[in-house]
């Protein structure tokens, strides 16, 4: 999997990679920004696990040493990302006028989630967020449907920046751990990609569940 994109990995290109990719796929869930984000994280593994010598070795055969991603900045890049794109998905649901109203209004999901983003950020609490970025275009729907739904950025944000800083650190740990696991091969990369679509199923699953009715107001003492 590390050769089908040859030399990204080892070039600071891929951490413009890595970001338009998440910054994108708020509007194209269809990109794979994960599955980017480990094959980086599992190259870093791969250079770190390379023998001590082996730089000098390159440097002595006049070729030049692989560079490796860095984790933290993989980090940066991804959850900087989702946000921004989560942020311009709000604002143009927010903007979105009628026509946007309506298609929401004939989407089932997207209406679901605009009722219970409306009750869990009404009650100061944004979980399905964070959920919901792990699910396959469950950020869209939050994304879209808090917008749609004007609740205000101050309730929203936050939560969107823990989104991203928790999917990206997942994925990225993913990665690192597939790769010193099981090596810097196809294999430990797609075990860590299978392991991100399992996160993935169980979020969708819980984002599927209805929405737990709201308590009775108690009664008048007698």
């Amino acid at each position: 999997m590390l050769e089908s994109i040859g030399s990204l990995t080892g070039s600071p290109w891929i951490y413009a990679v890595v970001a338009l990719s998440v910054l994108l796929d708020v509007f194209l869930p269809v990109l794979p920004s994960g599955v980017l984000v480990i094959t980086a994280a599992t190259a870093a593994a791969a250079g770190s696990t390379a023998a001590p010598g082996a730089a000098a070795v390159a440097g002595a055969a006049g070729q030049v040493p692989r560079e490796v991603p860095s984790l933290l900045v993989l980090v940066l890049c991804a959850a900087t990302a989702s946000v921004l794109g989560d942020l311009v998905a709000y604002r143009l649901a927010w903007r979105g006028g009628d026509r946007l109203d309506r298609a929401i209004a004939r989407s089932r999901r997207l209406t679901r989630a605009q009722e219970r983003l409306g009750v869990a950020l009404g009650r100061g609490g944004g979980a399905l967020v964070v959920i919901a970025r792990f699910a396959p275009a469950g950020r869209s729907v939050v994304s879209l449907g808090a917008g749609a739904a004007h609740r205000k950025v101050k309730e929203f944000l936050p939560w969107s920046a823990l989104a991203g800083i928790a999917w990206a650190g997942y994925a990225v740990g993913l990665g690192w751990f597939g790769g010193q696991w099981l090596g810097a091969s196809w294999i430990g990369a797609a075990v860590s990609v299978l392991a991100l679509f399992g996160a993935g199923s169980l979020a969708a699953y819980f984002m599927r569940r209805p929405a737990p009715e709201p308590a009775p107001a108690p009664g008048p003492a007698a």
